[in-house]
């Protein structure tokens, strides 16, 4: 019995949809064996086939155990699937994980609690010492009408 590889993905839990399976292959990040041109979705697989899939910036490697079609439960992934993945890409995943936190520029991304109660502490400064030098008092006297 041979399996499309999108459904096989989706099945073993690689991807939380058949639809994200299948862009993902489409884009050219699953490969099978040690053919480096990237497959199809409608690519049938085998028992004994290694896939690796690019979830940037790491690619995981599996060896396909069992076929099936419908989606397992995560307890029974292992018995269809062994996953291959070297020690370094993890290794990679984790660097990046960090990385991540530590490169981040001041500024770039949600504001902070600190930042937003730094930015209400200023508004409310501004507005109750009139730091602004406008003085807008609008009395009758004034208009033209």
């Amino acid at each position: 019995m041979d399996i499309r590889i999108d459904k096989w993905l989706w099945a073993v839990r690689v991807f939380k949809t058949r639809t994200i399976a299948t862009e993902a292959i489409k884009k050219g990040r699953v490969t099978v064996g040690d053919n480096p041109n990237p497959v199809k979705p409608s690519r049938t697989i085998t028992v004994g086939d290694i896939v690796h899939v690019r979830k940037p910036p790491v690619t995981f490697s599996f060896r396909v155990r069992a076929l099936t079609q419908n989606r397992l439960g995560a307890k029974l992934v292992p018995d269809y699937m062994e996953n291959i993945t070297p020690k370094e890409q993890y290794d990679l995943l984790e660097v990046v994980k960090i990385s991540g936190f530590i490169d981040r520029q001041k500024g770039l991304g949600r504001p902070t609690k600190r930042d937003g109660r730094e930015l209400s502490r200023f508004t409310d400064s501004m507005a109750s010492d009139d730091g602004w030098g406008f003085d807008f008092d609008f009395d009758d006297e004034d208009s033209n009408d």
